[in-house]
């Protein structure tokens, strides 16, 4: 027994940390086929102990969320649907009972509430307990109805997504590779969560109905597929579905299977209900699973190969990734030969060696990933100088992962992807210069810094006799420079590549500091880290880069080519010297990003924390007992309603 609880234990440990890292962080720090064999190994101790200990992942139903977004308590408990592999479980489960079988969709779950046949509120699931309000976002979905046809109070989940095509589409958007984002569900949460919806607009986020959970004056006749089909009339998206027997379950989830290269809509697996609604309700649930229906994931296909060797990937911030290049393999109708690795921890726990027999898999049918290796001779060796420029290497801990990084910042390519960052569509947007146009021109001898970028004319001769290119080319290349030297700081700055400064915050800092650059580059850290959205880790980060002479010495032959011009500031400047925080929801404002402008726009300045310094905390519950409103009303800071900060625009009372 002790030994049993000891491994339950570490266990739950491990899962936990794992699930962390994974939901709150977005890094994987295991395979997801080692979770589940984990997962169920607990499992079965507990069946075997009768014991479950406190925080494990068996029964608990998530974390809480760290957002700002404003949190609400749901009504009901949302908790997590009990799952299986076994098609014959399925069987059981159904018995002689109808049920419907659709999709479990990979992307964040949503609830809906709709009165008077509008929209009137969005909260994600959160923890199951406790969600955020992101009513602003999910207006702005693709395709969430703003009002229905029935005028009575409506409740369903859904979940939101971001649809394989879009997701490609946007990553190409994206010139540097290092900058994509690595899956649909990870830029999905980002999205959802945003406290911008103009952001959320842009990533063509999706709505597919799953569950109805309430409509008033509704009679569905117990049928879980006419409530449905009533949704489907409503206007909403619905998940797609089929229904099964227990003779015929076996057929379905086959033909799910057969459709699930051609969906375009991210899942992870499928989820079985029954129609009888009043039957499904009657089970009850138990602490973490309801009763009423369970989920099915796809066992995965196993495919046995041998490993030829590991590459080393660096990217344009000195990461190096390791990445398993095997013998082809076919997976789920596809050839596979490569996989990534995520980082040392992994390689290190997979203990993986040239020659080695592995089992690789496809994540959700999907992602090539390896799930064990058999032979464990654990011979690959850490490369010590970095494989494109031959400098050292570092190994770094950054939470529960080790990574591997070059530190030589002479490094190609790190120079090539900076370039790439430098040239991509938020920064300054040179149309025609890829990663290998700019290798091409690096290898010439024709950019060394990015200033170079605009001189490409000293180099003609060169460039219109390199492979793919002519004449043309160069006049369209020298041409899409010229256009992009007309530019804003907000877009120069994020083009420095500048570690963890993304469009968003370098807007912002250019707002603090009003477009004037010898400011922000003065600025200490106190000042920078004081910028809403900002904080002291990427204040440090921002510092440390001006105080580099050579960096300095390299933006200063960038500005001899552009022209920057200022964000467009109103004429009003009643809030000059005034300092605003902005906290919960809004009525009037779309989100607290389009308060904040037209702060800023006054001459104000809109900041993330109450200080001796605010002037008003703008809060439409000024009753709570947020510890922003504590705050204020410790410092003796008023707190105004959206309506009374309005009120006083108006009538010149912010003056």
């Amino acid at each position: 027994m002790e030994q049993k609880l000891a491994r339950m234990r570490e266990l739950t440990e491990v899962l936990n940390r794992a699930a962390r890292a994974y939901y709150q962080e977005s890094r994987e720090i295991m395979p997801n086929v080692e979770y589940d064999r984990l997962y169920d190994e607990l499992k079965q101790l507990e069946a075997e102990t009768g014991i479950t200990l406190s925080g494990s992942p068996t029964a608990t139903v998530g974390y809480e969320v760290l957002s700002e977004l404003p949190k609400e308590r749901h009504a009901a408990a949302m908790l997590s649907l009990d799952k299986t592999k076994d098609v014959e479980a399925l069987k059981a489960w159904l018995g002689e009972k109808e049920g419907l079988l659709s999709w479990k969709l990979d992307g964040l779950t949503i609830v809906l509430t709709y009165q008077d046949g509008k929209l009137f509120k969005a909260v994600t699931r959160g923890n199951g307990e406790i969600g955020e309000v992101v009513t602003a976002n999910a207006r702005v979905f693709e395709n969430v109805p703003l009002t229905i046809p029935h005028t009575g109070e409506t409740v369903l989940r859904g979940e939101a997504v971001i649809r394989y095509s879009d997701f490609a589409k946007i990553n190409e958007e994206i010139g540097e590779a290092d900058s994509r984002y690595k899956n649909p569900r990870n830029l999905c949460s980002g999205s959802v969560r945003q406290l911008n919806s103009q952001v959320t607009a842009g990533r063509h986020v999706r709505f597919y109905a799953f569950s109805l959970v309430s409509a008033e004056g509704v009679d569905f006749q117990n049928s879980r597929k006419n409530q449905f089909l009533w949704l489907k009339n409503q206007g909403f998206d619905i998940v797609e579905h089929r229904m099964a027997t227990a003779k015929t379950i076996e057929e379905t989830v086959r033909w799910f299977s057969s459709s699930i290269e051609k969906n375009d809509v991210p899942s992870d697996g499928l989820v079985l209900c029954f129609e009888d609604i009043a039957y499904g309700e009657s089970l009850g649930s138990t602490a973490k699973f309801p009763r009423h229906s369970i989920a099915f994931k796809w066992a995965d296909e196993m495919g046995e190969t041998r490993l030829r060797y590991i590459e080393w990937s660096p990217s344009r911030t000195g990461l190096i990734n390791p990445v398993a290049v095997f013998e082809p393999v076919e997976l789920e109708g596809t050839t596979v030969s490569r996989a990534s690795v995520h980082n040392l921890s992994i390689l290190k726990e997979l203990a993986l060696g040239e020659g080695d027999t592995i089992t690789v898999y496809k994540a959700n049918m999907i992602i090539p990933q390896i799930a064990e290796n058999k032979t464990r001779s654990g011979s690959v060796v850490i490369p010590k100088q970095c494989p494109v420029c031959g400098g050292p290497t570092k190994v770094k801990a950054e939470g529960d992962a080790e990574t591997l990084h070059c530190v030589n910042p002479d490094c190609q390519a790190k120079k090539v992807k900076s370039f790439a960052l430098f040239v991509s569509r938020d920064a300054l947007n040179i149309g025609g210069l890829s990663e290998a146009t700019l290798e091409k021109l690096i290898g010439i001898g024709a950019v060394h810094e990015p200033a170079d970028l605009f001189c490409l004319e000293n180099h003609r001769e060169a460039i219109v006799e390199l492979e793919g290119f002519g004449e043309k080319s160069f006049q369209n290349l020298c041409q899409a420079a010229v256009k992009a030297a007309d530019t804003t700081l907000a877009r120069l700055l994020y083009g420095l590549g500048i570690a963890g400064i993304g469009p968003a915050n370098a807007r912002m800092i250019c707002r603090a500091f009003d477009d004037d650059l010898d400011k922000i580059m003065a600025a200490d850290r106190e000042e920078l880290a004081a910028v809403d959205g900002i904080g002291p880790v990427l204040a440090e980060a921002f510092a440390a880069y001006f105080a580099a002479e050579k960096n300095r010495e390299s933006l200063e032959h960038v500005l001899a080519h552009v022209t920057l011009h200022k964000e467009e500031r109103s004429g009003d400047q009643s809030l000059a010297g005034q300092v605003f925080v902005i906290t919960g929801s809004l009525n009037r404002f779309a989100n607290r990003d389009q308060l904040k402008a037209y702060i800023e726009q006054r001459g104000g300045k809109a900041t993330g924390s109450v200080t001796g310094k605010t002037t008003f905390l703008i809060n439409n519950d000024s009753t709570s007992n947020s510890s922003k409103n504590k705050k204020a009303k410790e410092l003796g800071i008023p707190i105004l309603t959206e309506e009374e900060f309005l009120e006083r625009m108006e009538e010149g009372k912010c003056l």
